[in-house]
């Protein structure tokens, strides 16, 4: 059997791996989708060469949380609370959704990713309203070439919208994909997208946690994001129970104000994954960063959702270091002093959407680092854009000058899914015309359906509370009996 082999010529290698350092020029050697070698003028001369003189080389970005379906809505949450979302997006336009508009919603959120950059997503499903939904999701993600981890959500969008009879029955459709997708290693890893935490009867949230561990699943949730209730939180009662692990990731955590929550996370070896810019917009509070730094857990980023901000990591790395360096100066300042040194480097910055956000994923042998034995998962940054030159530190110009524009080739596994600014898994203008049109059938179900958006109804939380404070004390009693 023939062996392809691709080889990136003459870059500014940054490896983001320690042990291999970076390079003002190296090339990159690729096997079948294998990184073999990378180091200077590698004499290679049976392979197809791609040239990146003059360009920046670095690992593909690795997104941490994004609902990729929300793509065929971009920007409509611009205005939005967490409760508008929650009530308009989650309860409002989930349930207009089709399973072909999920395939799509789902691919074109992938491509967006692949344009900017992003060569594996960890896409927080939660649009699975009948099991062609689910299937759908699945589609879309293989069709796009992009790597990813698909996490099957159990969100009850609508029980008018769904063919879900109760919970377990949703439990049964996730093992079905299981079998279905996810029999043999590829591009695709399985995971699951926890209910929110005292959402449900807490032996629900148990019996999504056992699924996800009897098939070996990444697990993620969204933790400590809603001030003032319970919901979204139990990451105490979690850790009683022996439910917390290396395999959960925690996402955004900006509640979070208990030491003693961060030292169960820290010790569980669970990771983090900050959505800056929705938690900045929809009032989640302020991004995690430095609890992360004052207990040892190393950040990861996600651009949450394409329906509110750029699913461009470009700008999530970027407004999270402002965040991260003005949170570690807050002390300094209010002493009356001003920093002597950034507590954050631009270094450091680039290795959240890198080698953090791989080892999060459980993919850390895998991609993350540009490093032999690693898969080739690979984009080529710079070219004539006036914001790429000069280069004083190629960190610096990554993440304070550089947007999905100055991405110029992409590669994952190997295969270049972007080649000097051109998407090669999809037609743009067929795409967008697709899109377009699928958008205004969305929207006009949720109008026909005699739906408003945006707004939380009056007294929505109201009546939400109880029932979270109920969960939450089911949860409470579990893990007193589980400390006896």
């Amino acid at each position: 059997m023939s062996t392809q082999r691709t080889l990136v010529k003459d870059g500014h290698v940054l490896t983001m791996d320690p042990a291999l350092g970076d390079f003002e020029s190296a090339d990159i050697l690729i096997e079948d989708g294998v990184i073999v070698a990378v180091g200077p003028d590698l004499g290679v001369t049976d392979a197809e060469v791609i040239d990146a003189t003059g360009h920046l080389v670095l690992p593909g970005f690795i997104d941490t949380h994004r609902h990729t379906w929300q793509s065929l809505v971009r920007g409509i949450c611009g205005d939005w609370t967490l409760g508008d979302y929650y009530f308009g997006m989650r309860l409002g336009i989930s349930p207009a959704y089709t399973a072909d508009d999920v395939r799509l919603g789902n691919f074109y959120g992938a491509v967006d990713a692949l344009n900017a950059g992003v060569t594996t997503l960890l896409d927080f499903s939660h649009c699975n309203n009948t099991p062609d939904h689910s299937d759908g999701a699945v589609r879309g993600l293989q069709e796009s070439g992009i790597r990813a981890a698909f996490c099957y959500g159990f969100f009850e969008s609508s029980p008018h919208g769904t063919q879900f009879g109760d919970h377990a029955a949703r439990i049964a459709d996730f093992h079905r994909i299981a079998d279905q997708y996810f029999t043999s290693d590829g591009r695709l890893t399985l995971g699951v997208s926890l209910s929110e935490i005292f959402g449900l009867p807490w032996e629900q949230t148990v019996s999504e946690l056992s699924a996800a561990r009897e098939r070996n699943a990444l697990l993620v949730n969204h933790a400590g994001c809603v001030f003032g209730s319970p919901l979204s939180n139990g990451i105490l009662e979690m850790d009683a129970l022996g439910l917390l692990g290396p395999d959960m990731v925690h996402v955004h955590c900006t509640t979070f104000d208990d030491d003693a929550v961060w030292e169960a996370l820290a010790r569980s070896g669970g990771k983090v994954s900050i959505s800056t810019q929705t938690e900045m917009n929809m009032g989640f509070g302020r991004p995690a960063f430095q609890r992360c730094r004052q207990h040892g857990i190393k950040p990861t980023l996600s651009a949450d959702i394409v329906s509110l901000n750029s699913g461009d990591l470009w700008h999530e790395m970027r407004f999270g270091l402002s965040c991260a360096r003005a949170d570690a100066a807050d002390a300094i300042n209010s002493a009356g002093h001003m920093p002597e040194q950034v507590a954050v480097t631009a270094r450091e910055a680039l290795t959240w959407p890198t080698v953090n956000a791989a080892d999060a994923m459980g993919l850390g042998d895998r991609v993350g680092s540009l490093s032999p034995g690693k898969r080739a998962d690979l984009q080529i940054v710079g070219g004539a854009a006036l914001e790429q030159h000069p280069v004083v530190d190629p960190y610096a110009t990554l993440v304070f000058q550089t947007s999905s524009a100055d991405v110029r080739t992409v590669l994952v596994d190997g295969q270049v899914v972007k080649r000097d600014g051109v998407l090669t898994v999809a037609d743009r203008q067929s795409l967008t015309t697709q899109v377009d049109a699928a958008s205004e059938r969305i929207l006009g179900r949720v109008r026909d359906a005699g739906r408003t958006l945006p707004g939380t109804p009056p007294g929505a939380f109201d009546a939400i509370e109880p029932i979270t404070r109920e969960y939450h004390e089911q949860a409470v009693r579990a893990a007193m009996a589980g400390r006896h």
